[in-house]
């Protein structure tokens, strides 16, 4: 989601040229004219989130709050979340939708559906479960603090925010202590297996020698403007902060887990395990999905997907002449060494870089609209790469902060080629790069629908990304190609293992097993995503259903307005308002294919 310049820039992370902002959709029926109170509403709304959410705000390059880490486990808190909720929902009922602009119509759906589905969330105990292996604050706090995320690090009043922020750690971690205890009480508890990673995570954090640790990075890179004093007084007060606050918080947090919570921890995978687990996994099938599809709706999808899938490979299989089946075909790409050329970090990532020349060719045929936020590729830190997946992080809206493409390199001599051109679509360009740049750069969108994320949208758009790989050139490789099929196949076995853990008794062994049977991919990985879905149920069905979403509505509009279809234009307008609920894009898409006509 950038304006591309050479790879050699993007990695550098030079900025764009500037390009041409993008407006909203000029079609202004049904309504009359934009609602002054509707506007005044979204502002106020993100003032209130922004204080209530001051990492999320961080994130996003609003840096007011960067010295506030509230105690987001409290019943208070959850009450604050609530009341504002409320008060903003009932605000936007008593403005009358039907007067309002098809623009504004699009933004009041997309705000009524998040207080409406925020509410529902606080409804659910997942508070008893505040962090994984996966996710939460002990992770993101090692990310902002190592001086190269989102927590800016530039001046003198950046580097006292962290020291006040990293102060208010303490009480958030025992108070997270507290909600684990709660969840021992009710039941809500996470599984044995995952506590068993979290507990080496938060001991590798606590790094006694402050020097050693990752929360020194600041120091190391402290400005040459600053002066003497404040570089002695913050290389004093951060070595003072991680042995202080950090290390012991982290050492209270792997004890805990591992003396008290891990006994009590739970031997079953799926959530409907736990009390009221059932109704957890349909909330949150409805949160990822931005759909009302059942799990078993989801799960016969999946399975005929797989069958589907499954036949484009044995095609690409007998295209290469190979004399086995499926199976000893994935075996095959996973051990060959021609599959695995790579002999440092920094090989692949130039294997990447190749990837992006590659690919930029082809853009202007597919996209009017191109980013201006920059692009750079990098490797996984280390104190999380063995849990992480490949992944984007997203730029600043103001372009002081790249998006970044993170790629974890436990060993580089064991990085597979088949499966780089899919990922690197889906992950990077044109995939949540150009979706989120876009959308962020967008200020003619309010801001809660500048920063939003629906993962069905999100996540949609990137796997529908990976199917544009052969009209951008790439592709051309059968082994690419077959790693592309097996990434769309990944995503089809999310849907019936998903399912099949959170509804339906499968075990995290036979999930294994399915989608070793189905993919080519090795134990490590399928037991590392089989593990994450446990941790985060719902969440990798968004996948699929988003990619199966815009596919039809693509091939509906390619049917319906023949040569009058333009897949640039379709793109664009995907693309314009940002990522939204799924019933919404279909509204706003259909009456943008009306208006083609």
């Amino acid at each position: 989601m950038k304006h591309f310049l050479l790879a050699s820039c993007l990695v550098a992370g030079l900025a764009a040229p500037a390009l041409a902002q993008p407006t909203r959709s000029k079609a202004t029926a049904p309504g009359t004219q934009t609602s002054a109170p509707l506007a005044a509403l979204f502002t106020n709304y993100w003032e209130e989130q922004a204080k209530l959410y001051p990492l999320q705000a961080t994130s996003q390059g609003d840096n007011r709050f960067n010295d506030q880490l509230p105690n987001s486990g409290t019943r208070a808190f959850r009450l604050s979340q609530q009341r504002l909720y409320e008060r903003y929902r009932d605000q936007l009922a008593r403005i009358d939708r039907s007067r309002l602009s098809a623009a504004d119509q699009t933004s009041y759906d997309v705000f009524q559906y998040e207080m409406t589905t925020r509410l529902k969330g606080l409804a659910q105990p997942t508070w008893t479960m505040p962090f994984t292996q996966f996710s939460g604050l002990p992770i993101e706090l090692a990310q902002l603090g190592a001086g190269t995320g989102s927590q800016p690090f530039k001046t003198v009043k950046d580097y006292d925010n962290w020291l006040s922020r990293v102060r208010q750690f303490t009480v958030w971690g025992d108070t997270a202590i507290a909600d684990f205890r709660q969840g021992m009480r009710s039941g809500v508890v996470l599984p044995k297996v995952l506590v068993q990673k979290m507990i080496p995570q938060l001991e590798a954090l606590a790094v006694a020698d402050p020097e050693q640790s990752v929360f020194y990075g600041p120091v190391k890179q402290m400005p040459a403007t600053f002066s003497a004093a404040d570089k002695q007084r913050f290389t004093t007060a951060y070595a003072a902060a991680i042995r202080g606050e950090l290390v012991p918080t982290y050492r209270k947090l792997a004890a805990f887990l591992r003396d008290e919570y891990l006994p009590a921890a739970r031997t079953s995978t799926g959530i409907a395990a736990v009390p009221g687990g059932a109704d957890m996994y349909t909330y949150a099938v409805s949160y990822w999905t931005t759909t009302t599809r059942t799990p078993e709706e989801i799960y016969q999808t999946g399975l005929s997907e797989v069958v589907r899938i499954k036949a484009e490979m044995e095609q690409v299989r007998q295209q290469l002449g190979f004399q086995g089946d499926l199976k000893a075909l994935f075996a095959y790409v996973n051990t060959d060494p021609k599959f695995h050329p790579y002999q440092t970090p920094e090989d692949v990532l130039n294997g990447f870089r190749s990837i992006l020349a590659r690919v930029e060719p082809g853009l202007p045929r597919l996209f009017g609209r191109t980013p201006k936020t920059a692009f750079e590729i990098r490797q996984t830190e280390a104190f999380r790469a063995a849990s992480a997946s490949a992944a984007y992080t997203r730029g600043s809206a103001d372009g002081s902060r790249p998006g970044i493409f993170y790629v974890p390199i436990l060993d580089a001599t064991k990085f597979k080629t088949p499966g780089m051109e899919s990922l690197f679509l889906h992950e990077a360009i044109p995939g949540h790069h150009y979706q989120v740049s876009l959308q962020q750069e967008n200020t003619a969108l309010p801001k809660f629908q500048r920063f939003a994320f629906y993962s069905a949208f999100s996540e949609g758009w990137a796997l529908y990304t990976e199917s544009l790989g052969k009209e951008l050139g790439m592709y051309t490789d059968p082994y690419q190609y077959l790693g592309a099929l097996s990434a769309e196949m990944h995503r089809a076995i999310r849907l019936v293992v998903d399912v099949g853990m959170h509804a339906k008794g499968l075990t995290r062994e036979q999930a294994i097993q399915y989608m070793l049977d189905n993919e080519a991919t090795t134990e490590q990985g399928a037991t590392a995503e089989i593990e994450r879905y446990m941790a985060w149920p719902g969440q990798a069905l968004a996948y699929k259903t988003g990619q199966l979403k815009i596919r039809e509505l693509r091939t509906r509009y390619e049917k319906q307005l023949g040569a009058k279809f333009s897949l640039k234009a379709f793109h664009d307008e995907l693309l314009l308002d940002g990522a939204m609920p799924l019933a919404v894009l279909e509204r706003r898409m259909d009456a943008w294919a009306s208006r083609q006509k």
